[in-house]
């Protein structure tokens, strides 16, 4: 699971990039992002990420689930390092080395048990929540820069935490068909598209740390609370402390990874961008010189500078 999600925040994260900044509300973007073969694969790993969470939620807690959702992150700054030739400085070892230890207390803290089911109030609630959340989407999606960032980012993260919510109860349901009918499922997949549109949204402005880490914290923070106070999730007795102490840590953790993450993903672009206009440069300088080498088809260098262009800058 956490390897899936730290996939998908890196393909995802690429994709938005590429495509044109929307300053409206508007699903299309979805459609247009789909058209990026980089997004589908990053939404196959999220998909496959979620299942596994979904599975999870069945007996863990959702303070331990989300967290590891959050830690994601420490993955995507190890493919960073591999596939994207980041480097690794010390800081950002000590900030592994701590989701580690967080994920560990959680795990060592965390007790199994079946949620409780919600009530006819509950389901209101995260109706009512779907509402708001998509409302203040809308007015969000006008913001530009960091402060858009953190708004849609933090929407996104609370459409996530709600479809937690109604994850861990359904994720009990006896029968295939008691599944299909319980409106837990609907309300989850309606919370999951408005969280993946406003996630698209806000790593397209100005700052995608500032949206990962208040994504991360919105969905992780309230999911912990209503589990505890609602679902029965439970902490093993005198490891509260423990509970307490992990999550914090992983949550810390995961904020100072995209602080880190985000500068060199960017300067990775740039040199890519710089090769691609150097290539460009000389094969321009080779056609004004009648180089016989200057025939040669130019559509792919020409397609890469085009993505390029479309992409947003970031802070």
């Amino acid at each position: 699971m956490i390897v899936a999600y730290g996939f998908a925040n890196l393909l995802q994260s690429v994709a938005a990039a590429r495509t044109t900044v929307h300053h409206t509300f508007d699903p299309g973007l979805l459609l247009r992002l789909a058209s990026h073969r980089t997004y589908l694969v990053g939404l196959l790993c999220q998909v496959t990420g979620f299942v596994l969470a979904f599975l999870a939620r069945r007996d863990l807690p959702l303070f331990l689930v989300q967290a590891s959702v959050a830690a994601g992150l420490g993955v995507t700054a190890v493919l960073g390092v591999l596939v994207l030739k980041w480097r690794l400085p010390a800081a950002e070892v000590a900030l592994l080395a701590l989701l580690f230890g967080g994920i560990t207390a959680l795990v060592l803290a965390a007790q199994p048990a079946p949620s409780r089911q919600l009530g006819p109030a509950a389901l209101i609630g995260l109706t009512a929540a779907l509402g708001v959340i998509a409302i203040a989407g809308f007015f969000a999606a006008r913001l530009h820069g960091a402060l858009g960032s953190v708004a849609l980012g933090s929407l996104a993260g609370m459409a996530f935490s709600a479809a937690a919510v109604a994850a861990r109860p359904l994720a009990s349901a006896d029968s295939a068909e008691a599944f299909v009918r319980d409106p837990l499922l609907y309300l989850l997949i309606a919370h999951s598209v408005v969280g993946q549109l406003l996630l698209g949204l806000a790593m397209q402005r100005g700052s995608t740390t500032a949206a990962v880490a208040a994504m991360d914290a919105a969905g992780a923070v309230p999911a912990a609370v209503i589990g505890l106070l609602l679902l029965n999730d439970r902490i093993w007795p005198g490891r509260e402390w423990l509970a307490a102490v992990g999550f914090l840590v992983t949550l810390a953790s995961v904020v100072g990874l995209t602080r880190y993450a985000e500068p060199q993903h960017h300067h990775a672009v740039a040199r890519e961008r710089e090769r691609l206009m150097i290539g460009a440069g000389a094969a321009a300088d080779r056609t004004a010189a009648g180089d016989p080498r200057s025939t040669r088809p130019r559509q792919p260098a020409q397609a890469a500078s085009t993505g390029l262009r479309r992409r947003t800058t970031r802070s």
